[in-house]
């Protein structure tokens, strides 16, 4: 009998170890454990050491550190027509992990499938430019969104990113054609710009000149210098301005002579 009853109380040893075991419970610092008391919440405990009551109690323990969700490739249209395959990357965490737990089945699922509608949603009411040039602004908008709508589920959608944009290959021609015509037409506007400025210094040089005649002189000899100092078999003969202005003033002597002479001879013959 000794025996048996050393068995019975071995086993009922046993049992209330394995009782206390089960009514020990330690969380880490990241993490919350949600407790359920014959079914009904009671509330979150944790981090830490921290008892329930077996049999009655049950322990849900949930992370509360930041999750990255990875949203598929969306393929929408804008509102400009544009088919465009978009994809994206959410960072969200756990601030309620009672409501986490109680108001929705899987909140990871749930904010995935919440993303990827969003996505969708407001790719199609943004143009192609808006989609390209101001990428913030819409990361901002998917953020309110979907931060709004997991709200109930004690989530906390922190940021959203929109990683690629891939569009269709005769649109990406398109767009290169343009950037190209871009460019063009900035490289004219710029060498118009440079005549025109050219155009203007050299008007200023020839009123300097005009003003002092002395100006053409130098100018004359540092011509000269320039090309003297090029090894070449240029041959430059360099005549002095009152030279010029000598056979400037024989020719217009010579023009007055014939014009007289013509009218006095058409005069001798009437």
């Amino acid at each position: 009998m000794a025996g048996v009853g050393s068995i019975v109380l071995g086993i009922i040893l046993l049992f209330v170890l394995i009782v206390l075991a089960s009514a020990i419970k330690i969380v880490k610092e990241y993490e919350r454990a949600v407790i359920f008391r014959l079914g009904r919440v009671v509330g979150a405990r944790g981090p830490g050491l921290f008892f329930i009551i077996p049999i009655f109690e049950k322990a849900v323990i949930v992370d509360l550190r930041t999750r990255v969700l990875d949203v598929p490739v969306q393929e929408t249209i804008t509102k400009d027509n544009v088919p465009v395959r978009v994809n994206a990357v959410v960072y969200f965490r756990v601030v309620d992990p009672v409501k986490a737990v109680t108001q929705v089945a899987n909140y990871i699922m749930a904010t995935s499938q919440i993303a990827q509608t969003t996505l969708r949603s407001v790719i199609g009411q943004a143009h192609l430019d808006e989609l390209l040039s101001e990428r913030e602004k819409l990361n901002l908008q998917l953020q309110k969104i979907i931060d709004e709508a997991t709200d109930p589920w004690g989530i906390k959608v922190t940021t959203v990113e929109i990683k690629d944009v891939e569009l269709p290959a005769g649109m990406q021609r398109a767009m290169a054609k343009q950037a190209e015509a871009e460019r063009e037409r900035r490289a004219r506007i710029l060498l118009a710009e440079a005549e025109r400025q050219a155009a203007e210094k050299l008007r200023e040089a020839a009123e300097i000149i005009s003003e002092h005649p002395m100006a053409l002189q130098l100018r004359t000899l540092q011509t000269i210098s320039d090309v003297a100092s090029d090894k070449s078999n240029v041959i430059i003969l360099p005549l002095p301005m009152e030279m010029l202005k000598l056979f400037k003033s024989v020719g217009e002597a010579a023009e007055t002579y014939k014009k007289k002479a013509e009218s006095e001879k058409n005069t001798d013959v009437h």
